[in-house]
């Protein structure tokens, strides 16, 4: 347990025209230029959720993706108090540009990039004591989440004019709430969490096929010619990290009997970077699942292909690392966002992982989580994203973020036969990159296979999520081929044995991957 003491402040009446302030620390670093433009008035009272929810709508309609930086500084501080009103702020030094190149490269403790944030550490306490003269706060007062190693952090600012002054320094990137999300998600989102218990019904020949030594192999493989690929590559000596919501203590096939059957001499490890948070207080919630859909996920990667009757991986000799980055399938509140991105970053560090899948996003974009990504991918990491597993109110959304940014592969989820066409709840759009079959066109209750919370008995599974994990084995397979290839040309592999390779469809990218074909290119 770590003491997180946080202090709220409240909002002032005032106009400020323009300020011109240096600030330097003890050791005599460089000076930062924190100055500011005019900064409108505070508001009487935050606007409601409805008006902020439909600025969120418009963007999504315009543009597929709802950007703070674009609202005014009155919907920034209305969402930021109706929420738990902790905000990212993420900074570089004055003049330093193409940050999403060079991330990697960046030492926070250092230069120019620590005397930044120590300068905007002591505004915004500076400002905490400013409004709160009795009080003699500290940085440990109003600072969240700890320590970070990449060019943010996270503090509880209530105050208007606060928030206001941040978004115009030279030196500050972007300031964000962490914690808001539209009426229709509150706390954890029903959508992928649930029953993860075994499936009874399931039918040999119909939802699965059995493989020896007594495996499982789910009905919707063929339609990538997986068990075809496994005559040449398995995912041997490949690393694949998984974020999301960790795995069930349940499942033995996760835990000590991941390395058994047809599938010994490789490893699992576990993470835990999701913190349950009081007001005081926060705690670590562990590696374990308590949703399903980090199990679930975990089992399509690299379930182990055994003789007891579960379901088997599609790359079932990989290594696997789980973090638990989440409580659920939406990164929609502020230790959501603080978990994916110390995942991203502790698998981007790790030199055994090569792949990251995550089937989990939002329709918000946050620079925070975007840096980590960016960090990630620039260290040679080839990251899978879900294009989005919604809800009803969200079916109309096209891919959501961070499978909409460039620096991901995007994968979505489609039925059997023709015309083609997206699962029930799975999103599409021009960034799609691939497409995996996952919903029989004549039962849309009828999905994938993988393994359950615990026992060998699978359950069912689907949408965006299952598509995302299926291409992350098959990428895995491909690599385990030819482990000399780098990420970029492992991508161009499955894109070049994809279904409408040479063309791309506006809504399913280059289409179905044929696993086999793709790992024979490999050679």
């Amino acid at each position: 347990m770590k003491n997180r003491l946080i202090v709220a402040f409240s909002a002032m009446a005032l106009v400020v025209t323009s300020c011109q302030k240096e600030a330097s620390n003890d050791q005599g670093s460089p000076s930062v230029d924190l100055s500011y433009g005019a900064i409108p008035r505070t508001p009487d009272a935050p606007v409601g959720r409805a008006e902020i929810n439909q600025e969120a709508q418009r963007q999504l309609e315009e543009n597929g993706v709802v950007k703070w930086e674009l609202m005014s500084d009155e919907l920034l501080w209305s969402a930021v108090v109706q929420s738990d009103s902790l905000v990212s702020i993420g900074y570089q030094p004055t003049g330093f540009a193409g940050i999403e190149d060079k991330i990697h490269l960046i030492n926070v403790k250092d230069g120019d990039w620590k005397a930044v944030k120590n300068a905007l550490v002591g505004f915004v306490l500076e400002e905490a004591n400013r409004l709160n003269p009795d009080r003699n706060l500290g940085s440990e007062d109003v600072l969240a989440f700890g320590e970070k190693e990449l060019p943010y952090f996270n503090a509880r600012i209530t105050d208007f004019e606060t928030l206001a002054k941040l978004r115009r320094m030279g030196v500050v990137r972007y300031v964000e709430p962490m914690g808001y999300g539209t009426e229709a998600t509150p706390g954890r989102s029903s959508a992928g969490c649930g029953d993860n218990g075994p499936q009874g019904g399931l039918v040999n020949g119909v939802d699965y096929d059995v493989i020896s030594p007594n495996a499982k192999v789910s009905w919707n493989y063929e339609y990538s010619n997986i068990e075809e690929a496994w005559n040449e590559s398995t995912g041997d000596g490949i690393t694949i990290g998984l974020i999301d919501t960790g795995v069930s203590s349940g499942q033995d096939k996760l835990n000590n009997e991941f390395s058994s059957g047809y599938s010994t001499g490789r490893y699992i490890d576990k993470v835990g970077f999701h913190e349950s948070c009081w007001w005081w207080w926060c705690s670590n919630d562990g590696v374990y699942d308590d949703c399903g859909h980090g199990t679930s996920m975990a089992g399509t990667i690299a379930g182990p292909r055994t003789n007891e009757g579960s379901s088997v991986g599609v790359a079932y000799n990989a290594n696997l690392v789980s973090c638990r980055g989440t409580d659920d399938v939406i990164i929609n509140s502020s230790n959501e966002k603080d978990g994916v991105s110390d995942s991203y970053y502790y698998l981007g560090n790790r030199s055994d992982v090569k792949i990251i899948s995550m089937s989990l996003g939002d329709v918000f974009y946050s620079g925070q989580v975007a840096d980590a990504v960016n960090y990630a991918n620039n260290q040679g990491k080839l990251i899978f994203c879900a294009a989005g597993t919604s809800l009803s109110w969200t079916s109309w959304w096209g891919v959501i973020f961070p499978a909409n940014m460039s620096q991901t592969v995007a994968v979505t989820g489609v039925k059997t036969g023709l015309p083609m066409a997206r699962c029930v709840e799975c999103h599409s759009g021009s960034q799609v990159d691939f497409i995996v079959v996952m919903q029989d066109r004549n039962n849309t209750n009828r999905g994938p296979i993988t393994l359950s919370d615990y026992g060998n008995t699978p359950n069912y599974t689907g949408g965006s999520s299952i598509a995302t994990a299926t291409t992350a084995g098959i990428a895995a397979l491909v690599w385990a081929e030819n482990p000399g290839l780098s990420k970029n040309q492992v991508t161009n592999i499955l894109k070049e044995n994809a279904s409408y390779y040479p063309y791309r469809n506006g809504q399913f990218g280059w289409g179905i991957i044929d696993a086999a074909a793709a790992v024979d290119d490999a050679n």
